[in-house]
């Protein structure tokens, strides 16, 4: 990001801030008039991570511990969620992956035996691009998983709650066009996506042996069975 920032002063540059805040980093004035030559799109990742605990304990009533698994991209994003379990009664721990192809086993023997029944996945290159490992690792391991997107629970993984990442591209690929007719980037304030989904996955649920409470059943946008 920090080349197309470098870059911004000359080449018209649409992002897609998907684990990180642009506005947070310098990377814009403000969202409503980025300024430089930039603009785009705004996911939300750190704010969305209070909602995701909410959600986890509400999908799953009896659960009072969890393990965060995270990496340098998505650091914000534990500190986070970190910040809102304590109001939603929810003990954490967690564990940074360093190095590549991340161990996830490895990973689950470090965190307390009594946090291993759920890990929290925020947004990250990486995890996405694992995504199917992950979940076999987890239904492997019998544990519930929470994700951003719905990728993840297509995969295989147990629950998200984010955007459309698809449509994003899509929006995304509508401001370039709006800047090859002649906007100017920097005047096209930075969008942030207004709906969000729930996506459950029964099959998942019903391999590592648990039930969602039918409230968040009845909630959910979407549901693999």
């Amino acid at each position: 990001m920090a080349a197309m920032v470098a870059a911004a002063p000359s080449i018209p540059v649409v992002m897609i801030a998907v684990d990180y805040d642009p506005l947070a980093f310098g990377y814009i004035e403000s969202l409503a008039r980025p300024g430089r030559q930039m603009t785009g799109l705004y996911l939300q990742q750190i704010d969305l991570a209070k909602k995701r605990v909410e959600l986890l304990t509400q999908a799953l009533p009896n659960v009072r511990a969890a393990t965060v698994f995270w990496d340098t991209d998505s650091e914000d994003q534990w500190k986070a969620t970190s910040s809102a379990a304590p109001e939603f009664g929810l003990r954490l721990a967690d564990v940074r992956l360093h190095d590549l192809p991340y161990d996830y086993e490895k990973a689950l023997t470090q965190a307390p035996s009594d946090y291993r029944s759920v890990v929290i996945f925020p947004t990250s290159p990486v995890f996405y691009r694992d995504r199917e490992r992950i979940a076999e690792f987890a239904v492997r391991h019998k544990v519930a998983t929470v994700f951003g997107f719905r990728e993840w629970v297509d995969a295989g993984g147990l629950l998200s709650y984010g955007v459309n990442f698809p449509a994003m591209f899509t929006r995304a690929a509508e401001f370039v066009d709006m800047i090859a007719k002649g906007a100017k980037p920097g005047d096209l304030p930075v969008e942030q996506p207004t709906k969000f989904e729930l996506v459950l996955n029964l099959r998942t649920a019903k391999a590592i042996g648990i039930t969602i409470s039918p409230p968040i059943l009845v909630r959910a946008d979407g549901v693999i069975e």
